[in-house]
């Protein structure tokens, strides 16, 4: 049975094998050309989807070029209308007035001047000095120092903004981030922070509800605190809304800067703690002398103050203590 059911076997195994090697030389065309077509598709495919992402780089690329350009031009823009304003770091009167945050007009400040060189002049009389001295004083009263006080208060107002300056800042980017639009964040500080930041935002604010835009708004916080920090915190403002891009860490990065613009300035003012103090004692030594050696001997320089010449010697050394006084000033003074 096993003999003759193996001659079987291996007869269907050959027609098997023989049926299997027909089809495959009758399909392998059609395989073929299956196989080549599929491999063309993908080709095909991975063609298309480099073409894509070359087209997206060059897209990229161009849309950081128009940004660029866009960014260029809104510096370019702010540089000319910067150039055409007022120069409000040595303001007019009017504007000094303001910005010095009191409400005081400029009919009030020369009523002002005019009671204080009066003062002083009224002074002068009654201590018995000369007329040439009394005048002087009444100059010094009515001119020199009201606007002295005036520039006083403006640069305190303007330090104490800069104190606060970098926390609104941050308070903003919280807010923005947050989720909360820019208009928000301004009129968040405008109620919530101290002076003089309250004030100054919220004249931004008020401007805003008159119709001005955000940059516009913003640049007239340049014009009423004329420091670097407003004039960055104004470009910022611009360019984001010119050109786009992330707002939050762009005024991130700008409380970053103002804070290290801060810590280089205290450090600047440390190491010229010395000079100031060499300036200090060397201005008032004059004086320190005249009075002790009056104290000791009035008769050896009373002379000085009764003499013609000695009217003289004292006006020529309070021109030269002047220009000491100034040239160390300017020496021991530096910008950051």
């Amino acid at each position: 049975m096993f003999g003759i059911e193996t001659p079987v076997l291996l007869i269907i195994v050959l027609v098997a094998v023989a049926a299997g090697g027909l089809a495959y030389t009758v399909l392998f065309p059609t395989i073929e050309t299956q196989n080549k077509t599929s491999q063309r598709f993908k080709q095909v495919q991975a063609a298309e989807t480099d073409s894509k992402a070359l087209k997206a780089a060059r897209d990229n690329i161009n849309e950081a070029a128009k940004r660029k350009k866009s960014v260029q031009e809104s510096l370019k823009d702010l540089e000319e209308k910067q150039r055409k304003r007022v120069n409000y770091a040595s303001p007019p009167l009017k504007i000094a007035l303001q910005q010095t945050g009191w409400p005081v007009t400029v009919v009030q400040f020369y009523i002002a001047s005019i009671l204080t060189g009066m003062g002083f002049g009224a002074a002068a009389l009654i201590a018995g000095a000369p007329l040439f001295v009394v005048a002087g004083l009444v100059v010094v009263g009515a001119l020199g120092v009201p606007r002295w006080i005036v520039a006083f208060k403006r640069a305190r107002r303007f330090k104490a903004f800069l104190d606060e300056f970098p926390n609104a800042l941050d308070v903003m980017v919280r807010s923005i981030r947050s989720g909360l639009p820019i208009n928000d964040a301004l009129r968040m500080i405008a109620t919530e922070a101290q002076e003089p930041l309250r004030s100054e935002f919220k004249r931004i604010v008020e401007s805003q509800q008159l119709g001005m835009t955000i940059p516009e708004a913003c640049s007239r916080l340049h014009e009423n605190i004329p420091l670097p920090e407003t004039n960055f915190f104004a470009i910022v403002i611009t360019i984001q809304a010119q050109a786009g891009g992330n707002l939050s860490e762009a005024l991130s990065n700008l409380s970053r800067v103002l804070r290290d613009r801060r810590k280089m300035r205290a450090k600047v003012q440390a190491l010229s703690m010395e000079a100031k103090a060499s300036a200090a004692i060397i201005g008032s030594l004059p004086f320190v002398i005249i009075i002790m050696v009056y104290l000791t001997t009035p008769g050896y320089i009373m002379p000085l103050f009764t003499d013609p010449r000695g009217h003289l010697i004292l006006g020529a050394s309070a021109i030269w203590m002047t220009i000491g006084v100034l040239v160390m000033r300017n020496m021991i003074n530096f910008e950051i």
